[in-house]
């Protein structure tokens, strides 16, 4: 039996947030090829989107995690705040189950990676539209293995923005500043404008004791 569109909605209208022109034309033409979807804006950031989706009043905003300037989790955090019933779906290449736990924090309604077949991306519209949380098995699977290790550890009493805790994760991992400036697409500058914040908020002096403190207790 094949999933359908509500029959409250003969279109659902879609709402793409994806930097990358390429990226942004490809997946705008595989919505538009998916039965009873259409995507009806497609923004180039954050801050467009911010601006144009509460006026479009789309049924479902796809996501993208690593936008330049704010973030896919700040836009969906802010987009939360102004439009609480408003779908979300997040979009990336990026297997990460930090950036999972985020993304669901600012308020996500499910998370799927780039590779996600067609015929999977419809299901899973179609579902987070229904009420569902569609994720892949992997994140899933990270989802619990991070509420597992959260419950098992000491929180770390911090409060860094969105775009802080994301250089934070890439530091973790051993990304140097200009390889965390690439997956953010921001400025090396500005990724060090993040780390003196961050490392004031966490009250260390080195890459080394803020990646100390983040691992042995994770906000």
């Amino acid at each position: 039996m094949k999933n359908h569109p509500p029959a409250a909605i003969q279109t659902v209208k879609v709402v793409l947030v994806e930097d990358k022109p390429g990226v942004r034309d490809s997946w705008t033409k595989l919505i538009n090829s998916l039965p009873g979807f259409a995507c009806m804006h497609g923004c180039v950031s954050g801050e467009d989107a911010l601006k144009v989706i509460p006026s479009l009043k789309p049924d479902l905003v796809l996501m993208d995690i690593f936008l330049p300037r704010m973030s896919g989790i700040e836009c969906t955090a802010r987009l939360k705040l102004a439009m609480p019933k408003l779908q979300i779906l997040m979009l990336t290449a990026v297997e990460d189950d930090e950036l999972v736990f985020m993304a669901l924090q600012a308020g996500a309604d499910g998370y799927l990676l780039k590779r996600t077949k067609p015929e999977d991306l419809r299901a899973a519209m179609l579902d987070v539209l229904g009420g569902g949380a569609p994720m892949t098995s992997e994140i899933a699977r990270r989802v619990v293995e991070s509420f597992r290790r959260a419950s098992q550890q000491p929180k770390l009493d911090v409060r860094l923005s969105a775009r802080e805790e994301e250089v934070l994760i890439l530091l973790s991992k051993g990304y140097a500043n200009k390889e965390i400036a690439e997956q953010l697409a921001i400025g090396t500058e500005t990724v060090g404008s993040h780390l003196k914040h961050i490392y004031e908020k966490m009250h260390v002096r080195s890459r080394a004791e803020a990646v100390a403190r983040y691992m042995t207790g994770k906000a």
